[in-house]
């Protein structure tokens, strides 16, 4: 298993389907010179999703393949979907970058944690019920798949506490620029203050 070095960090976001953990990783990673790590996965696209950006997304059979090849770190099913993160996709990111983040769902990010233990810090982003089933709605998610989402939405609030931090995402610069502050914190850089 690849050595973390000291100074790299990998930072999962997690939380509800809706809440804004892609859009926050996003934002934030402009900040810093970040790398994501995209999972791969057998769902469909949506509509608003591109492969390569989004996820990688694969047949059943290129996933039941590379998972024969042992290439996952860890791969979950839910709801009947597989979703898998390569270790040589961290690595390839750690090559040029010292921080990586990645967008998983709790199980993913337990397991990365373990793994890597102080190396990973999970940032738990959610909002409350109702405004998570209007984003799905605004992006246009259809019925179904709100519903899908939301069958899982307790299950998953209830794992905010296993993680290190945790925002509500109630406005998008400002939970932004709290994220970036937090970040800033967990890298010692030494900046040289000059006078104006």
């Amino acid at each position: 298993m690849y050595q973390v070095k000291d100074k790299e960090k990998i930072f999962i976001y997690t939380g509800p389907d809706g809440s804004g953990r892609k859009t926050l990783a996003k934002m934030v990673a402009t900040a810093f010179d970040m790398e994501t790590v995209l999972s791969y996965t057998t769902r469909p696209p949506r509509h608003y999703e591109t492969n390569g950006e989004d996820y990688h997304f694969v047949t059943e059979e290129t996933f039941q393949k590379m998972h024969q090849q042992q290439e996952f770190l860890e791969s979950v099913d839910i709801d009947g979907y597989r979703y898998g993160i390569r270790e040589q996709d961290i690595v390839g990111a750690f090559k040029d970058h010292k921080l990586v983040y990645l967008t998983l769902n709790p199980e993913g990010a337990d397991k990365l944690k373990q793994m890597y233990g102080k190396n990973v810090v999970r940032i738990f982003i959610y909002a409350d019920r109702e405004t998570v089933i209007k984003r799905q709605q605004e992006r246009q998610d259809d019925e179904v798949e709100i519903r899908r989402h939301m069958s899982h939405y307790d299950e998953i609030m209830a794992h905010k506490p296993n993680c290190e931090h945790a925002f509500e995402n109630y406005d998008l610069p400002q939970v932004s620029y709290q994220i970036s502050e937090l970040i800033e914190s967990y890298l010692d850089r030494d900046f040289i203050v000059s006078e104006y």
